[in-house]
């Protein structure tokens, strides 16, 4: 069981180091390089799940990677994942949130719910920033935070599509997943607009992942 926890240990590692590089050496914006550690760290969900580990690996993770990121809250040890001063937590509610969803749903037996919730949250939030930012035209506000419509239909579009392949994978009818996927798309993009803090690190795996897991035992 060592060797597949080093895997990950390294994979983790080169994709902070990557960032690291971008930002420190090459000058790349920090906003970008903190995008590349979302979306990267995101998918250390799958490789879990493809190793079977058990769930404490991941608990474990989620740990010291909350702490890391609080401490880079305030410190500048990581600038690609935190700048000093920023008003955000949602690197820390990111970590927190795999966590919880590994004691909700890996731990009993569910992964696929788990895997759904972060990479809703990697790929869908992810994408919807990279997005919003070079294309956003059409802008709205939510407590004080400024979104647009670009980049929250693009939340929804890659959410739909996250959803619906890990529902399929795993089985569930077409007409099942067509219609989960729909509705954990709508809530996911909903809840990403309520970003204050970072908060939606955090409301959008949790919400994705309880969703999708109470609507497919509801239909099947």
């Amino acid at each position: 069981m060592g060797y597949p926890i080093s895997w990950i240990i390294l994979y983790l590692g080169g994709i902070i180091g990557l960032a690291e590089v971008l930002n420190r050496l090459r000058g790349t914006d920090a906003e970008f390089t903190r995008k590349i550690v979302h979306i990267g760290s995101g998918n250390v969900v799958l490789i879990a799940w493809w190793l079977q580990l058990p769930p404490w690996v991941l608990i474990g993770a989620s740990f010291i990677a909350s702490i890391i990121a609080l401490i880079s809250y305030f410190l500048p040890i990581l600038p690609s994942i935190n700048s000093v001063g920023r008003k955000s937590l949602g690197t820390f509610f990111y970590a927190l949130s795999i966590g919880i969803l590994t004691q909700w749903f890996w731990a009993t037996g569910h992964p696929q719910y788990l895997v759904i919730g972060i990479l809703v949250m990697a790929w869908g939030d992810g994408m919807a920033a990279i997005i919003g930012q070079k294309f956003g035209q059409h802008s709205y506000e939510v407590l004080g935070v400024k979104k647009s419509w670009e980049g929250s239909l693009t939340m929804m579009g890659v959410s739909f599509f996250v959803t619906s392949v890990i529902l399929l994978w795993v089985g569930v009818p077409i007409w099942i997943v067509g219609m989960v996927s729909l509705i954990v798309a709508m809530a996911a993009m909903g809840l990403e607009a309520f970003s204050k803090l970072g908060i939606d690190n955090l409301t959008v795996p949790l919400g994705s992942a309880v969703l999708a897991f109470y609507l497919i035992h509801r239909l099947l």
